[in-house]
């Protein structure tokens, strides 16, 4: 949200005022003035507006005693007090009695930009924020995520609280939950959402890799390193990182990136110069991080470093009266994306959905809608239009299949393994907790499987 920005300028010399009014027009504001306090203070009622640069020594009303006056009734208004020479003590004060800042005279035109730019800046996030709690509390929609259960309630209502801040946040819950989507909404109701969002998978990469993803390298720094290169610190400066999957690190690289964090510089590998960083850090798992440093896979202190605060998210069974709302915002997304004429669900599909286990959670949701605007005639998805194994899900039956003697062990195990995969809508971490078995064994039974 970009809106033109109304300035108001209380200064009784006219040359000045005069002057300060055409420099804001050409920056693009609307600009009033005011030749004294009272004058002042009928324009913020009928002008309304973003801005107040008031100078301190006015007649009938000064500018410390038009800060009071504004303050009394309660008005949300941005001010900028303009200050002369010795008026340093009278500047203090106006901070006290809620001015912004304070700038001196004579006024530097590219330092006066440039504040006005960021004060612009923060009245667009501020009503962002206002939009967005109202939208919480209408409909249970906070930015990209949805839900009115008391649950999902609690973690919107704290990325409220939190998102305005630069402190570190560590989000949890099971693969599925929306751990990223959380970290994205953070940012973006942050003043850091026109800088980059960088999100980087710590689990993914191998250990020769990612100490250079993160920090980057100079030409020649290893075998193949042809060119410089940023990491992902870098490419986020200004902006918000996340690490997913932070715990699978190596325990040597989460000193450095410790470090790297608490000193706000990092050197690329093979660099001699240090960059200057200025990132907001989260970090998502789908592990209990406390356990993690229990068992010697996290830093205690790293894992400190980050937790300033904690979101845990909650899975989609403990959610289930969100299931309509998440359902219905992604049938809208994939109906327009691919043309279709779906509307929603009929009662006995919604049925099947409530009445499922969700180990995948919303992205295994996301996953079965998606797939069900394709098979669907539409306009309504019917149980037809959903997997097998939501078929008998209506009566509340755990899905089964039968084994014929003379089934050979393999065979059966192959069977269990793919429905099982199929269950837990892809998710092959989740399939592995359900089988009890490690992810690794099963990426190797996969494979097996699909090379025969």
């Amino acid at each position: 949200m970009t809106i033109e920005k109304r300035i108001l300028v209380a200064e009784d010399d006219t040359a000045t005022h005069e002057e300060w009014s055409e420099l804001l027009s050409s920056w693009g504001y609307q600009v009033a003035v005011a030749e004294d306090g009272d004058k002042a203070l009928e324009l913020i009622k009928s002008f309304d507006p973003h801005i107040l640069l008031t100078d301190i020594k006015m007649p009938r009303r000064d500018g410390l005693q038009l800060l009071r006056d504004i303050n009394e009734p309660g008005f949300s208004l941005t001010t900028v007090v303009i200050s002369g020479e010795g008026d340093v003590p009278e500047a203090v004060t106006a901070i006290k009695l809620g001015a912004h800042d304070f700038i001196r005279k004579p006024i530097d035109p590219p330092h006066l930009q440039q504040l006005l730019k960021k004060l612009s800046d923060y009245i667009d996030t501020r009503e962002e924020n206002r939009l967005l709690r109202r939208r919480l509390s209408d409909v249970g929609e906070l930015g990209l995520m949805f839900g009115k259960s008391l649950e999902m309630r609690r973690v919107m209502a704290s990325i409220e609280q939190l998102a305005d801040s630069s402190a570190s946040v560590v989000i949890t819950g099971e693969s599925g939950t929306g751990k990223e989507m959380a970290a994205r909404t953070i940012h973006n109701l942050s003043q850091r959402r026109k800088a980059p969002y960088i999100a980087v998978n710590c689990a993914a990469l191998p250990d020769t890799l990612i100490e250079s993803e993160l920090f980057g390298h100079e030409r020649g720094a290893f075998t193949g390193a042809d060119r410089r290169r940023e990491g992902c610190f870098e490419l986020a400066n200004g902006g918000t990182l996340l690490l997913d999957e932070l715990g699978d690190m190596k325990i040597e690289l989460q000193a450095k990136l410790l470090r790297v964090i608490e000193e706000r510089r990092l050197r690329r590998l093979g660099g001699t110069t240090e960059v200057q960083l200025d990132v907001r850090v989260l970090a998502a798992s789908n592990r209990d991080m406390a356990t993690a440093v229990r068992d010697g896979r996290l830093r205690e202190d790293l894992f400190y470093r980050l937790s300033v605060f904690s979101i845990t998210m909650p899975p989609l069974r403990d959610r289930i009266e969100d299931l309509p709302l998440l359902a219905d915002s992604f049938i809208r997304y994939y109906a327009e994306r691919d043309h279709k004429h779906v509307t929603g669900l009929d009662e006995e599909a919604l049925n099947a959905l409530k009445n499922h286990a969700w180990p995948g959670n919303v992205r295994q949701l996301r996953n079965v809608i998606e797939r069900a605007l394709v098979v669907s005639k539409g306009p309504l998805i019917g149980l037809t239009d959903l997997p097998a194994e939501f078929r008998s899900a209506g009566t509340g039956a755990p899905e089964q299949f039968p084994v014929r003697l003379g089934t050979t062990i393999e065979d059966v195990e192959r069977e269990l393994i793919m429905r099982t995969m199929e269950f837990a809508g892809g998710n092959k971490t989740r399939a592995a907790e359900i089988l009890g078995i490690t992810p690794k064994t099963l990426y190797n039974k996969l494979e097996r499987y699909q090379g025969k």
